[in-house]
């Protein structure tokens, strides 16, 4: 996807860096821009731009680990993945959660899962 992209999401973080390596080995993702305020990652289906939070809010937003889900949102976000299995390995490995929850769809299943920061997604697996 080279370019701006056309459609994507912007995440504002307290530590841009550290949800980078985490998208990028949670979804393949991979970094194209890079500032002191913002990263632009993506993959061949997505773009996502990693805002740094200014550093006087920075500093009340309290990070706990494991990451406190932070569902209060109207948005959630769905990435596909090879595997839940890989996946969850993985973001469990970067301060992330996939929770054990499972729902079927047509060919497909998904799980929820949070990023080091608690933003809350949701991953796809397919089967034939």
């Amino acid at each position: 996807m080279p370019g701006p992209a056309r459609a994507g999401a912007l995440i504002y973080a307290k530590d841009m860096n550290r949800l980078a390596v985490f998208y990028e080995a949670v979804l393949g993702m991979r970094t194209l821009h890079a500032t002191a305020e913002l990263m632009v990652i993506e993959s061949a289906d997505f773009q996502m731009v990693l805002h740094a939070l200014p550093p006087t809010y920075a500093e009340r937003v309290q990070i706990s680990t494991p990451p406190q889900p932070r569902e209060d949102t109207a948005l959630k976000l769905f990435f596909t993945v090879e595997s839940l299995a890989e996946a969850r390995e993985r973001a469990t490995a970067l301060g992330g959660i996939v929770f054990d929850d499972e729902w079927a769809g047509p060919r497909f299943r998904v799980r929820n899962a949070c990023d080091p920061e608690g933003n809350v997604f949701q991953l796809r697996e397919f089967y034939a």
